[in-house]
């Protein structure tokens, strides 16, 4: 199996000349480098004005392996060539090197690349990128394949303070300025070059060292700047300094299985992709492994766009009942700075809510929790400094009794717990069970199986009043916040549950129809497209390089997607069912927008090519506006094509004009205009999507009726 490692961006904040000057000292030999034993030159080449400067050595290292391992290998050094290519005159370095020793049986291939930052040119990047191919190896492949990943993750480690090393072992000698490579005819004055040393200072005196390097301003200086890599940074890379501030330390290898997921769904989903924070979750919930993670990852992905979760917290308002009688909420945080959520599980009456609302509306109201405690993460981690991606829930027992074990109920519990665990996962970072009674050992018997061996280390189970002892609840929690029917100081705002109103009780038949209302409630909107009469929303853009995304269903009939753009704002649609438009009415909600006075051209422009879509399909995509004014998206119907060999239509089509139905088309549709700094797609112009699968579900299971179309914008 071939191994692969892909760094962070690592940001020095020094011109990259002087770093080159620095990194030059590491040859022929770096002491602080044991394994780096010697290196000679093979060849080198260098162009007449001095710009380009290729040098190719032959490096001897020392790998620390066991001794019957070299025996057998024969061998106690093993050799790299490595080819540095400097061009000093686009400022970038490339290394590349490969193992010359057992290269028939082990294939080792790394890059990097120094270069400048994109946002600061008196900074420098630094990134590299490495595979690990163990062809065979006398039968240890398995250890070579550790020894070799051990070895390097710790050069990894040590690359940024060799560097600085350097850079100070320069700055005593008096050298802190090397002049940027100008052509030969063209050197500069020494006005010129001492003008160049000033600005180089005084951006050196301006820009401090704050242990954020890197950043993007508007990570500094938005709030919603923690999710967002370093500007000028391609999506698919992340910034070192970024990962260590809100992400949390990671190991070298921990931070390449970060970088490796999140450039697969770069390059696979369009729009938006999730958190960095959430993709680590997944990560670290299968121990770093990139299929296993990557495969729940897309499962949770699909189910959270199927139910919408991700507008959970802004268009559902959980029933009154639930705001009265669940006896939950969150209160402050721990020691940790985590949120804390409090439930008291034993005073609350499982059964009333599960008769009054349904086991769907419980699990919903529990993702809204989880969604919640995501939010509150966010929050905590910019107040406090750190990374904190996970949430302390407290559960008072007291009053948990054998009417909790109520067989509905519990299947409701079993199924929120499979469902929490398959999407939220790592996100709880402690559970503190306290005031335990005789009853608990029948529901942990029952609802333990259906826990993550992880997520059950993290309990902590206290019976009686333990929890006040050593050990107990204040080893975790501030006394100023203890919740007051803990024997604390602080007024706890959590509901005190109790019993459920049987007068609040549903039927069966209400429950059951109330559970599909609650699914199937949507931010979509449907419309009715006919022929002749086609379905337009207008979107007004004040800020040019805006992104517009849908996401619409066919749900009957072929349609054509356009988008136009106008400088006039289209007139309200007309009332009258006899007026221009008047083969709207039968559908009560279709709206046309473009007059039919207006020309293409000269009123309204096509800003894309057409998009045909079938019945069944969904489509997705986004439109990078290049000017403000007016956006009209519009659903046309697609008439059907006559007979290719004849000008007469053919008899099927005929027939089908023939009948009413057969000229109406019902599409779903959602959109959202947000700004192209906070997309997460491409910034090419229209790029859609459409199958008869939702975009995750064809990217995962590779069906064959997924395709692509890419369209390039019109003036």
């Amino acid at each position: 199996m071939v191994q692969k490692y892909q760094s962070p961006v690592r940001v020095y904040k020094h011109p990259f000349e002087l770093i080159m000057a620095a990194y030059e000292r590491r040859f022929p030999t770096c002491p602080l480098i044991p394994m780096f034993v010697d290196s000679d030159t093979v060849n080198e080449f260098k162009s007449e004005d001095g710009a380009i400067h290729v040098i190719e050595r032959r490096c001897k290292l020392y790998i620390d392996a066991p001794r019957l391992l070299k025996k057998i290998a024969g061998v106690d050094y093993v050799y790299f060539v490595q080819k540095n290519s400097l061009n000093s005159r686009e400022r970038t370095l490339h290394i590349e090197a490969h193992n010359e020793t057992f290269s028939n049986r082990v294939i080792i291939n790394e890059h990097c690349c120094y270069s400048v930052h994109p946002e600061n040119e008196d900074w420098t990047c630094f990134e590299q990128s490495a595979s690990l191919d163990i062809k065979s190896f006398f039968g240890f492949e398995s250890t070579v394949e550790k020894i070799a990943m051990k070895q390097y993750t710790s050069n990894i480690k040590k690359g940024k303070e060799i560097i600085e090393y350097y850079l100070h072992q320069l700055e005593e000698e008096g050298i802190t300025f090397v002049p940027r490579w100008t052509p030969p005819s063209l050197g500069p004055s020494s006005e010129t070059v001492s003008s160049s040393k000033s600005q180089a200072m005084a951006s050196a005196v301006v820009v401090p060292d704050s242990g954020l390097e890197g950043l993007s301003s508007e990570a500094l200086s938005s709030p919603s700047g923690v999710s967002e890599p370093m500007v000028g940074t391609p999506d698919d890379k992340l910034d070192a300094d970024y990962i260590k501030r809100y992400l949390g330390d990671l190991t070298p290898l921990q931070e390449s299985c970060l970088i490796r997921l999140r450039q697969w769904l770069q390059e696979t989903h369009k729009g938006k992709i999730p958190k960095d924070e959430h993709i680590l979750r997944f990560l670290r919930a299968r121990d770093f492994n990139i299929d296993k993670a990557r495969e729940i990852m897309c499962q949770s992905l699909t189910w959270r766009k199927q139910h919408q979760v991700d507008y959970i917290l802004d268009t559902w308002t959980p029933p009154q009942v639930l705001q009265d009688y669940y006896a939950g909420g969150w209160h402050h945080h721990d020691k940790d700075g985590r949120p804390l959520y409090v439930l008291r599980l034993g005073q609350m009456d499982t059964k009333g809510l599960v008769r009054a609302l349904g086991e769907e509306a419980l699990l919903r109201y529990v993702l809204s929790i989880n969604e919640e405690g995501l939010r509150r993460c966010e929050e905590n981690t910019k107040v406090f400094g750190r990374p904190i991606s996970s949430w302390t829930c407290l559960v008072d027992l007291e009053g948990l009794n054998m009417r909790h074990l109520w067989r509905p109920g519990v299947k409701a519990l079993l199924r929120i717990i499979e469902v929490v665990e398959a999407n939220y996962p790592e996100t709880l970072g402690r559970l503190l069970i306290l005031r335990a009674p005789r009853v608990f050992p029948v529901l942990w018997t029952l609802v333990s199986p259906f826990i993550d061996d992880n997520t059950r280390r993290k309990f902590l189970i206290y019976a009686g009043n333990d929890y006040q002892g050593p050990g107990g609840l204040l080893d975790y929690i501030d006394k100023e916040i203890i919740p007051d029917f803990l024997s604390g100081e602080c007024m706890c705002e959590v509901p005190e549950g109790g019993l459920v109103p049987k007068s609040l009780y549903r039927t069966a038949e209400e429950l059951e129809n109330e559970d599909l209302k609650l699914w199937t409630e949507t931010i979509y909107q449907s419309a009715s497209v006919f022929k002749g009469a086609p379905h337009e929303i207008l979107i007004q853009i004040v800020d040019a390089s805006s992104v517009i995304t849908w996401d619409f269903d066919v749900c009957k009939g072929d349609i054509v997607f356009n988008i136009y753009h106008s400088k006039r704002s289209p007139q309200p649609p007309k009332k009258d069912s006899l007026g221009a438009h008047s083969i709207a009415s039968p559908g009560g909600n279709n709206v046309q927008l473009i007059d039919r006075v207006w020309q293409l051209g000269r009123d309204y422009s096509m800003v894309e090519s057409p998009l045909i879509c079938k019945e069944g399909e969904s489509v997705q995509g986004s439109h990078v506006t290049r000017w403000p004014g007016f956006y009209i998206l519009q659903w046309k119907f697609h008439s059907m094509p006559a007979c290719a060999a004849t000008n007469l239509p053919r008899v099927d089509d005929v027939l089908a004009s023939l009948q009413v139905s057969s000229h109406k088309c019902k599409v779903m549709y959602y959109t959202e205009v947000i700004g192209s700094e906070d997309f997460r797609g491409s910034m090419t112009s229209l790029e859609s999507s459409h199958s008869g699968f939702s975009q995750l579900s064809a990217a995962t299971t590779s069906s064959s009726q997924s395709h692509s179309s890419s369209m390039i914008s019109r003036p």
